[in-house]
């Protein structure tokens, strides 16, 4: 009975522990990331939690201890005493976001407030994407980006992957990416082959998703879809919150929706899905220009430059956004979000000429109410928004209290 007890109290106390870091972290919902980590006094983060005044100074006494929160300042109050203001403190620990992309491996290193220090990135072949390739590119990525800002890897707190494909959980990590021609490849085992940090893995569609939901278009959102579209197209489905998996980490493969029976072979394998017409690769293949040097953000570009004049780019495009508005119309239909987010670096380029015609699109395969209770919005991170939310997997484990551990997300 008296170990029950001690651990109730020790649970209690970590929970008191992640509410205050949380409020720290995350100060406001309508807020956008240059506004994280805003300083909050220890009032402030009474009224945010609900703890008690008392439980607030424990805990912020143990984060100050720790060197986890720093005091920041002093703030006049109405009449009364200075409020003493607090922060994260940036310097205490650091986490690292991968992007496995369709083009590139991008590696990023973050302070505690997410301030990028320092970055590596290598291309990939679009149509390869060896696994011997990705995982030395990883490595050598992490090794950079180590170096080039001098951090101690003791300080790093982990590491966030963002990968193609479905993430199966079990005694090892294992990625089904079938676009890839990656079948249960087991990336984990790999990546200790060349480093010991702490390994966190989601898809990347996800990571994005996480990200706008913390830091970009998500935020103040109870439910989004947040849609990816590169090379191919995925999406996030965000719910109270949080990222929904499915029975087997595989929810919102969007990109293998059928909009047309019998269709074009998606890379995938199957006919007709999505992301054989609406994803980067397809519209291009479509169009039927070469491509100089497998550049395929240069070639969308410019296919959207041409597509001002009337002719095959322009009915191209026009093709493209009635597919993804037929798949989004299905999106609303199906889960009433309050937000559709679009995002990745193909959906910037074409949601920043096309995102009124995706919309009307939309608009059209959709029914009234809930559409009426729908925007449809860009991304506001830009198109590398899958490292940063890679880089919130370690940081999420750290706010709740996990520390230093191998966890496959």
């Amino acid at each position: 009975m008296q170990n029950r007890k001690r651990g109730t109290v020790r649970d209690l106390r970590r929970d008191n522990r992640a509410a205050i870091l949380w409020s720290l972290y995350l100060s406001q919902p309508h807020l956008s990331r240059a506004h994280l980590n805003q300083p909050r006094s220890r009032q402030d983060l009474s009224a945010a939690t609900g703890l008690s005044p008392a439980s607030v100074t424990n805990v912020v006494r143990e984060l100050l201890d720790e060197g986890i929160v720093l005091e920041t300042g002093l703030l006049d109050s109405d009449g009364g005493r200075p409020r003493t203001m607090l922060g994260m403190n940036p310097a205490y620990g650091y986490v690292i976001g991968v992007d496995v992309g369709e083009t590139r491996t991008r590696v990023e290193l973050f302070d505690l407030t997410m301030a990028e220090r320092a970055r590596a990135e290598y291309p990939l072949d679009p149509y390869r994407h060896d696994v011997s390739t990705v995982v030395d590119q990883i490595l050598s990525g992490l090794t950079a980006v180590l170096a080039d800002s001098e951090v101690d890897p003791d300080k790093v707190l982990g590491v966030g992957i963002g990968v193609p494909g479905i993430i199966e959980q079990g005694p090892e990590v294992l990625v089904h990416g079938q676009t890839y021609g990656w079948d249960a490849v087991p990336l984990e085992r790999l990546l200790r082959s060349g480093t010991s940090l702490p390994l966190h893995f989601d898809n990347g569609a996800k990571t994005m998703g996480q990200a706008e939901l913390w830091f970009g278009a998500g935020r103040g959102t109870q439910n989004a879809v947040v849609i990816l579209i590169g090379s191919g197209v995925g999406a996030s489905l965000l719910s109270d919150g949080t990222s929904q998996r499915g029975a087997t980490a595989s929810a919102a493969e969007f990109g293998h929706v059928t909009v047309v029976t019998d269709g074009r072979r998606c890379r995938c394998g199957m006919t007709g899905c999505l992301e054989a017409y609406a994803g980067a690769e397809a519209i291009l293949e479509r169009y039927g220009r070469s491509m100089a040097g497998n550049d395929q953000e240069a070639a969308l570009a410019e296919l959207i430059s041409a597509a001002e004049a009337p002719g095959l780019a322009a009915a191209i495009l026009e093709e493209t956004v009635e597919y993804l508005g037929a798949g989004i119309g299905t999106l609303i239909n199906l889960l009433n979000p309050q937000r559709v987010i679009l995002g990745g670096w193909a959906g910037l380029l074409l949601g920043g000429t096309l995102l009124p015609a995706i919309r009307e699109a939309a608009r059209e395969h959709s029914l009234r109410h809930p559409f009426a209770r729908t925007s449809i919005e860009l991304g506001q991170l830009g198109p590398y928004a899958v490292a940063l939310g890679a880089a919130t997997l370690p940081m999420e484990s750290f706010l709740d209290g996990i520390r230093h551990a191998s966890v496959a997300r």
